[in-house]
């Protein structure tokens, strides 16, 4: 990849990184490229309620118009809805601005083709090209042919008509917590479970512009598990900024992640047919997701992190289910690509029809010990030719044998390098990621 594109598009600080400059950019270089030829054309834009989200959103719709495209102007709406939007409305391609999970002052600009999916990593090339060259030769039509901004106020109901109809369900008898996120889903969310009939307690729904993500969402539960029990609710769900993840809770408070969920929904799939014995998830993926299915006959395909590659592996193999543990998951003969709000809805489908609680379902998957250390440092690529950080490694691998594995991989949207212990020992774990996390900041140095 390049310099601008990261696994989930372009995210950065806003206004340092990510500018209203380079969202003007980026409107022309899309709108350019992803436009239809011969005819007039438009482009889906949906944003996250953060509070930079208004101001990228005018400076990239400026640059879609000045390419000739015109833009739907969705306001804010989750990410998936953008991908089912774009078909359904049969526009050159959509773009969403969200940083996902991310704190506020981070924003993102995330583009998918025309027929919903995130981009190639060669078209994204073809954009960052453009962007980034020193002169801005595209075309700049006059006259009529200047592109529109024109509002789409129906669009939240068309993504609430597209959910009910994918998955035919009854909640009633359902108590459900909702965490939001105080995100993209803080409309949609509750008021589909509440329109299939579950008794919802929704939180983290009032939306500030800064306080999307803060102490709450998919990768903050402690709220959510406290009103789990609180309100002896059959289980929480939670969701995150821009609406493509969910993280559940059980009716005792427990986690439920996206590895659970998978085997949870798979499994179920499996025993009507459904599954095509086949499924796809990332290397973070806990071994004992793998073993819950190569013991029910389905073969586990594995790529490296990134829901854009588990989608790429899921169109190769044929596959109709694949995600990851941080509950990116991909139902992908209803959506094109993760989306919270659908997983929710199969997960509470298996639960309405076995008639039994969550807990219950989860642990059809055992969890192996899984230590996940996140080390702050200036260049995340330079570790791969490191003698010391390699040796250490090798080192780490001898030490777990057979029964454990461990991973050390760049994130893909942040200056960190992520080390991943797994094994039956706890301790030895965290030993282990430890010491290579003090190997890494001593060879690398930290961040500043």
């Amino acid at each position: 990849m390049g310099k601008l594109f990261g696994t989930d598009g372009v995210r950065g600080l806003v206004n340092r990184e990510l500018t209203p400059e380079l969202a003007f950019r980026l409107g022309r270089a899309s709108g350019a490229l992803l436009r239809k030829p011969e005819q007039r054309t438009a482009l889906l834009l949906g944003i996250d309620p953060r509070i930079s989200s208004s101001m990228l959103e005018g400076a990239l719709a400026a640059g879609v118009c000045s390419s000739g495209v015109d833009v739907y102007a969705a306001g804010v709406i989750p990410t998936p809805a953008v991908a089912y939007l774009t078909r359904e409305m049969k526009t050159c391609a959509g773009v969403v601005i969200s940083a996902s999970h991310n704190s506020f002052e981070d924003n993102g600009i995330k583009f998918f083709n025309e027929d919903g999916y995130k981009l190639p990593d060669e078209l994204e090339e073809k954009i960052e090209a453009l962007v980034l060259s020193e002169t801005d030769n595209l075309p700049r039509p006059t006259g009529s042919e200047v592109g529109r901004i024109i509002p789409f106020p129906n669009a939240l109901n068309r993504y609430v008509q597209f959910l009910k109809e994918k998955v035919e369900l009854s909640l009633t008898g359902l108590r459900i917590v909702v965490d939001c996120a105080n995100g993209a889903v803080s409309e949609v969310a509750p008021r589909v479970y509440r329109e299939l009939g579950a008794q919802v307690i929704s939180i983290h729904d009032l939306a500030t512009g800064t306080n999307i993500n803060k102490d709450c969402g998919s990768t903050h539960l402690e709220s959510l598990q406290q009103a789990v029990l609180k309100h002896q609710a059959d289980l929480g769900i939670a969701h995150d900024g821009d609406g493509d993840r969910l993280i559940a809770v059980d009716e005792k408070g427990q986690e439920v992640d996206g590895d659970k969920i998978l085997v949870i929904c798979g499994l179920a799939l499996q025993t009507k047919s459904s599954l095509q014995e086949k499924v796809v998830v990332t290397v973070m993926s806990n071994l004992g997701l793998k073993r819950a299915f190569q013991k029910a006959g389905v073969q586990v395909y594995e790529t490296k992190v990134g829901d854009r590659y588990v989608l790429e592996k899921m169109l190769e193999t044929g596959a109709v289910l694949g995600g990851e543990q941080s509950g990116h998951i991909i139902f992908l003969q209803q959506n094109t690509t993760g989306d919270g709000v659908l997983t929710a809805l199969h997960l509470l489908k298996v639960v309405k029809e076995t008639g039994q609680p969550l807990s219950e379902l989860a642990a059809q998957m055992s969890t192996y010990p899984q230590v996940l250390l996140n080390v702050r440092v200036k260049n995340k690529n330079s570790w791969v030719k490191n003698a010391a950080i390699k040796q250490a490694i090798a080192q780490a691998e001898k030490s777990l044998g057979q029964e454990g594995r461990l991973l050390v991989r760049p994130s893909g949207t942040e200056p960190l390098l992520r080390v991943m212990a797994e094994g039956e020992d706890q301790r030895q774990l965290e030993e282990i990621a430890e010491r290579i996390g003090e190997i890494i900041v001593q060879e690398l140095g930290p961040s500043n």
